[in-house]
């Protein structure tokens, strides 16, 4: 039993090594040349102009949630289909239920018109 923990404990300080050697080798090797205009704050390229709190846009929010519904659906449906055989009927009910649920949501994007390709 003790000797399952010494391998852990071998690989957890082989990890914490390993970092802490690429994090040295980097801090060596990097040329480093600072200056104000390299020190400056910007985003995406772009030199903030007036103050630096603006209020976020949430309108994307539909689009994560119509990845969120098509991802979990292909994440689950595929181990469900290999293991069908043996989860019998419950299985397919339990699917059924889960697969309404992801129909309700996409519902409601087809709703909000968040489907069409035009705004």
């Amino acid at each position: 039993m003790s000797a399952s923990w010494v391998v852990v404990g071998a690989v957890a300080a082989g990890g914490v090594l390993f970092f802490t050697l690429g994090m040295l080798a980097n801090r060596l090797l990097r040329p480093s040349a600072p200056n104000p205009e390299k020190l400056t704050t910007y985003e995406s390229g772009v030199d903030p102009v007036g103050r630096g709190w603006s209020q976020t846009q949430v309108r994307y929010y539909l689009y994560a949630f119509l990845y969120v519904v098509f991802a979990v659906d292909a994440v689950y449906l595929f181990p469900w289909a290999v293991v069908l055989a043996e989860l019998g009927w419950v299985g397919v009910i339990e699917m059924g239920i889960f697969l309404g649920i992801l129909a309700v949501g996409l519902l409601h994007a087809w709703r909000r018109g968040a489907l069409r390709w035009t705004p």
